[in-house]
């Protein structure tokens, strides 16, 4: 069922997305060689406590529960990376993922960078996705339908040469991190829905060169790229308001590609 939410509750949300957004800026400035992913989790743990919310990621149910308050993912690690003693390396593409929990509300935001100097391949990958999630919430104040918003986005990446990982779309958000609608990028008549004001959507294209195929890792969380080849990732949380969308978590165009 699709819970739309007040101007309150999006007030809430907002809030709680203004902690996101300053661990992801925090974070970010870590992105550089010779940092371990265990190092930039424990930064963002570091603003959440500061900050009184509650990281969302620890303790998620799955096979074991995950452990981290961050996923950061490196190159082919698609989503749910668990941090660890690994150093970045010039010329890696990391993805931060994390979602806290403030007042009852929560928000979730996921962004892509390129550690030092990239290569042209992957300065147009970033851009790819970028693009891909800088489309969806344009449009998501153009049309009517998410099938419309979904087609939209694909075309763009596949004119920039990238594909979109279809079934990591998005999700609906609020008192929980996971609500409905699910979104996807391969839209059949009976997922699709009609936007509505009040929607407070978490969008995350993942957008790769490669087939767009995934497999999970031993660990029970990591998927990986089926072909080994790099993807990315960025995730805003938009409430459709009275005014159109509104960026209320992954405001990350200050440090954009």
């Amino acid at each position: 069922m699709i819970r739309l939410k007040s101007p309150d509750q999006i007030q809430g949300m907002r809030r709680a997305g203004e902690v996101v957004d300053e661990a992801h800026r925090r974070a970010c400035r870590l992105v550089v060689a010779g940092v371990t992913t265990q190092e930039i989790d424990a930064e963002i743990e570091r603003v959440f406590t500061e900050r009184g919310a509650d990281p969302l990621l620890r303790g998620f149910p799955g096979r074991v529960p995950f452990p981290a308050v961050s996923c950061v993912s490196v190159n082919d690690e698609a989503v749910h990376a668990i941090p660890s003693t690994r150093k970045l390396v010039d010329g890696d593409l990391v993805t931060i993922d994390t979602a806290c929990r403030l007042d009852g509300w929560c928000a979730d935001a996921a962004w892509s960078w390129g550690v030092g100097p990239v290569s042209a391949a992957s300065k147009q990958l970033l851009r790819a996705g970028e693009g891909a999630l800088s489309t969806a919430v344009e449009q998501l104040g153009h049309c009517r339908h998410w099938s419309d918003v979904a087609a939209m986005v694909s075309r763009d990446v596949e004119r920039n040469g990238g594909k979109l990982v279809e079934w990591l779309g998005g999700h609906g958000i609020g008192c929980v991190p996971h609500e409905d609608p699910g979104l996807n990028w391969s839209v059949t008549r009976e997922a699709d829905f009609e936007i509505e004001m009040g929607f407070v959507l978490a969008i995350e294209p993942l957008v790769t060169f490669g087939d767009g195929r995934l497999r999970l890792e031993a660990d029970g969380w990591m998927l990986r790229s089926g072909d080994g080849q790099p993807v990315v990732h960025f995730e805003q949380m938009v409430a459709i308001g009275s005014d159109g969308p509104e960026i209320l978590a992954g405001r990350c165009e200050e440090n954009s590609v």
